[in-house]
């Protein structure tokens, strides 16, 4: 069979084919310390689980409309109400399979054959694929050392067909949180472009330090009006297998991402819906201690990596680290890094190159502190016998 061409152009996500490659290494009787996946490790909340039996052994598991049940979208706007300080209403909000379903279908509706879209790197995997899908050109702006937004790279990136931008803080892969000012520059600078904004906040809530979690829709009506937020029940809540994701902006943008998922994928998952409305109706105690474990991570693994010799950035939110190879490493390779950890320590990680960032690595914290304690003492070990 004859495989379109845009499908044929598409790659396998990386993050997803290494953490396949760490398990086939694992099924084959290898000892892995895989810190790839962005997956908690955390069940998900009591409540959640709850609600999930409760519809099945309810017989609630038959079609709901395709942008989602009702009463789920009012919990959805009446939560980003809360937590984002700006009103929603149901109207604003569609109901996807996924995260990642929300961002194609927000792509797909937005995107016009030609249009650039800004990445401001380093960027999810994704990103630079569901663009192009969607027949557009993905622009990457290179961060500061830090990873923040380097500002004079975005207004260089500009040119006749930008059209948007994506942001993603916290970010993945570095956990860089925009700053309050990062924000309100960025605002201004869709503004001053006309360019609408699509705001990747799954990690919204995984923000540490005491530090208020700030979306791009607080800097004001224009801000508000440009700007969809993608976020889901994936990270914060650990429902990664419920596939439950949702977008939320102007009315006729959600009604179109419903129009378009109502003939390309149907409604969203049944079960999903409700154990998501009931992890927004209240609280889940085991939300904080999630969050108090992964910054607990968060800082050993930092620690852990700076004593071997690798700068790394202290990540301010989502539950991964970022460090520099290029002084370990010659050429700063990472994809060669990774092959090579992987093949003599057993130890799996992302290289920086598919985030569109070389001379860095990806390593996800979202494990236990043993497997962290594990892979630092075979990662130390890796760059030992480097240096002879």
């Amino acid at each position: 069979m004859r495989i379109n061409e845009r499908v044929d152009r598409i790659p396998l996500s990386q993050t997803l084919a290494l953490d396949a490659r760490a398990k086939e290494f694992v099924a084959a009787g290898r000892d892995v310390v895989n810190m790839t996946a962005g997956e908690p490790d955390f069940d998900s909340p009591l409540q959640v689980r709850e609600a999930a039996k409760a519809t099945i052994d309810g017989g609630r598991v038959r079609y709901t409309p395709a942008p989602g049940r009702l009463q789920l979208r009012q919990a959805i706007a009446d939560y980003l109400s809360r937590t984002r300080g700006v009103p929603y209403t149901p109207q604003e909000v569609t109901v996807c399979h996924s995260g990642k379903h929300a961002l194609s279908g927000v792509l797909l509706s937005l995107v016009h054959e030609g249009d650039e879209v800004l990445l401001l790197a380093p960027a999810w995997v994704s990103y630079v694929e569901q663009v192009r899908f969607a027949e557009g050109t993905p622009v990457l702006v290179p961060p500061r050392p830090d990873m923040g937004v380097d500002f004079d790279a975005l207004e260089a990136a500009i040119g006749p067909r930008t059209r948007g931008l994506m942001l993603n803080s916290p970010n993945n892969p570095s956990g860089y949180v925009c700053t309050a000012d990062e924000l309100a520059r960025l605002a201004d600078f869709a503004r001053r472009h006309d360019l609408w904004v699509l705001s990747d906040e799954i990690y919204g809530r995984l923000v540490y330090d005491d530090e208020p979690y700030r979306s791009l829709v607080q800097q004001g009506d224009d801000a508000r009006a440009r700007t969809v937020i993608v976020d889901g029940a994936s990270k914060t809540w650990s429902m990664t297998g419920y596939r439950i994701g949702f977008l939320a902006g102007p009315p006729n943008l959600a009604a179109a991402v419903g129009r378009l998922h109502s003939q390309l994928a149907g409604a969203p998952n049944a079960v999903g819906q409700e154990a998501f409305e009931a992890a927004l109706t209240s609280e889940a105690p085991e939300i904080e201690g999630m969050l108090k474990a992964f910054d607990e991570r968060r800082r050993r693994i930092v620690q852990g990596l700076r004593e071997i010799g690798l700068r790394t950035p202290f990540p301010g939110g989502a539950f991964y680290v970022f460090p520099a190879i290029d002084e370990v490493w010659p050429g700063g390779d990472s994809a060669a890094f990774c092959e090579a950890l992987l093949e003599q320590e057993g130890v799996a990680a992302v290289p920086g190159s598919a985030f569109g960032v070389e001379g860095h690595v990806r390593f996800s914290y979202a494990t236990s502190m043993e497997q962290i304690e594990k892979g630092l003492e075979r990662l130390g070990r890796f760059l030992s016998v480097r240096k002879g």
